[in-house]
């Protein structure tokens, strides 16, 4: 069914569902009739390998092998259900995606243990940004899930109860998913192209606040300014939408996340932090606040290697230690790499006299002798590539705001970067 509208303007939302037919039939009929008691239709997708289900879908496992230039055959024989289910990834992927592109749905949930969980994480990494995406799982919010595996709009419930056959837990589950996907396609506020778009990672207020001074000053040039909270998954989605070439400029100030991951702490953003803007050739600036701070999870027990550093409970969920200088070195040395990999314009701004509120004379986290080691590291870091801008002040001070403003209008005006709206050329 391509038409979204019944009965003139009433629309009607039409919902990918996403399953393996040959094993989860009455749970998958039992969304299609949810979806459709609240006024979606349901598009069947099936991504068995081995059997059919017993319902004609709209889009049968043939179709999905086709669409990865393939057959089930094929498939079948690659050698096990991980190379299978992978195969099926990859078809169910771009078929979803063709029919987003054709306009021919307007949301998607899918549903799975593991196998299916891996395979519909995928899915939803093909679909851009405000596209509905719902996955109902047996292993939602499991560690097993890595950061780079989540899209930017990702929506999870676990499938409780949902290991064999429906009953009245997995019933609440599905039908409370059902109904959230369907309202999510029709109350979405895509976003749209009006201004140019760039994306700029921060911490709280309390720890970095450049963002006060440079959101404003960008948006009187032209720009839509989406700043992402770097505690994790927000650096993920400003790597996610970056991998879409989804803005035309990057101020990544904010680069915790990526001294987590250096260090082993799960609150980060996967291995290509600070990489896909570089790969998609887009203009950054890049700054290396907070990445003295090492984040874990309050609940549990310091790692050992910090056990002797600086401590600070944020809250009941997250807390943060400082690094030593050899670590901070290990984490410049590690920028450098990335920065070295851009294939689009590059500069890194150095702020010499810190690089978050609380490493300033006078405040608990003060480590002149450490933040010294760093700068020094990274000053001998950046690459060729690179323009290096070094200044005297304070990450905070508003001389950073200055450079950083200075060096994007001179991308502005040398064409670099494309004007803003209602921006004089």
């Amino acid at each position: 069914m391509t038409t979204t509208t019944l009965q003139g303007e009433l629309t009607v939302e039409r919902i990918l569902v996403i399953g393996t037919g040959d094993t989860k039939a009455d749970e998958l009929l039992f969304m299609r009739e949810r979806i459709e008691a609240v006024g979606g239709v349901a598009v069947m997708m099936d991504v068995s390998v081995l059997g059919d289900p017993p319902y004609r879908p709209a889009y049968d496992r043939h179709a999905v092998a086709k669409a990865a230039d393939t057959t089930i055959e094929a498939i079948i024989a690659s050698g096990d259900e991980n190379s299978a289910m992978t195969l099926m990834a990859l078809g169910a992927s771009r078929l979803a995606r063709a029919l987003h592109d054709k306009s021919e749905i307007d949301g998607v949930i899918a549903l799975g243990g593991s196998m299916g969980t891996d395979l519909a994480l995928d899915v939803a990494l093909a679909l851009p940004l405000g596209v509905p995406k719902f996955v109902v799982s047996t292993i939602a919010y499991s560690h097993l899930l890595p950061p780079e595996r989540i899209a930017t709009d990702l929506m999870m419930i676990l499938w409780a109860g949902g290991l064999y056959g429906l009953n009245s837990a997995c019933k609440a589950v599905l039908s409370q998913a059902c109904g959230a996907v369907v309202g999510a396609a029709q109350a979405v506020v895509k976003p749209d192209a009006a201004k140019p778009r760039i994306g700029m990672s921060s911490l709280g207020k309390s720890c970095l606040h450049y963002m006060v001074r440079l959101k404003p000053e960008l948006e009187k040039r032209g720009y839509e300014v989406i700043i992402f909270h770097t505690t994790g998954m927000g650096g993920r989605a400003l790597e996610a939408i970056a991998a879409q070439k989804g803005f035309v400029a990057v101020m990544d100030f904010s680069l915790q996340e990526l001294a987590n991951q250096l260090t082993g702490s799960v609150v980060n953003s996967g291995t290509d932090r600070l990489e896909n803007a570089g790969r998609q050739g887009i203009p950054q600036i890049v700054a290396p606040g907070a990445i003295d701070m090492v984040d874990f999870p309050t609940w549990q027990t310091v790692p050992s290697r910090f056990i002797e550093r600086p401590y600070h409970a944020h809250n009941r969920l997250l807390a943060s230690v400082t690094s030593d200088a050899s670590t901070r070195k290990e984490i410049a040395r590690a920028i450098g790499e990335k920065l070295a990999a851009a294939t689009g314009p590059t500069a890194f701004i150095l702020p010499a006299g810190g690089i978050q509120q609380w490493d300033q004379e006078g405040e608990p986290l003060h480590e002149p002798e450490a933040l010294s080691a760093f700068v020094e590291e990274m000053r001998a870091s950046v690459p060729a590539n690179a323009e290096l801008h070094e200044i005297a002040g304070h990450i905070n001070d508003a001389a950073f705001c200055a450079k950083a403003l200075e060096i994007f209008d001179r991308w502005v005006a040398e064409g670099i970067v494309p004007p803003g709206r209602g921006h004089a050329a």
